[in-house]
Parts: structure tokens; C-alpha cells; sequence
């Protein structure tokens, strides 16, 4: 379950690669990841899924389950 949300940190980490937050701006991917203006869309859709999957992670009735993959 721990590497559950891998694919989604690595997909989010190429979009802010690609954006201009870290192209231009050059910021860290940690600020980058924090904003809401200058990423794309799907970055921060991709933030979204990723922070929901790392909060089931912890609850517990996801983690019965297991978490949804990638």
C-alpha cells in the first residue's frame, strides 16, 4: 500500500517540471505544488488525487481495502 500513490507523484511531478512555475518562475516543486496560478489545470487536479490518495493511506477503512491504483 505504500507505493499505492507512486504513479500519481511521479505524473504530478512531470507536470510541474513542464510548467512555467519551475521553467520561468524557477521556484521549488514544493512552492510550485502549493499554488494555484501559475500551474496547469491538470497539475492540480493531479495534486488533488494525489493528497486524496495519501489521505487514504490513513484512514483506516481505506486501508483495509487498499487504496485505489494508478
Amino acid at each position: 500500500m505504500s507505493k499505492s500513490c507512486k504513479g500519481i507523484a511521479v505524473e504530478l511531478v512531470r507536470c510541474l517540471s513542464e510548467s512555467d512555475c519551475i521553467k520561468v518562475e524557477k521556484k521549488s516543486y514544493r512552492e510550485c505544488a502549493g499554488e494555484t496560478t501559475s500551474i496547469p489545470e491538470r497539475c492540480i487536479g493531479l495534486r488533488d488525487m494525489y493528497y486524496k490518495c495519501k489521505r487514504g493511506q490513513v484512514d483506516m477503512r481505506t486501508r483495509i481495502r487498499g487504496n485505489k491504483g494508478y
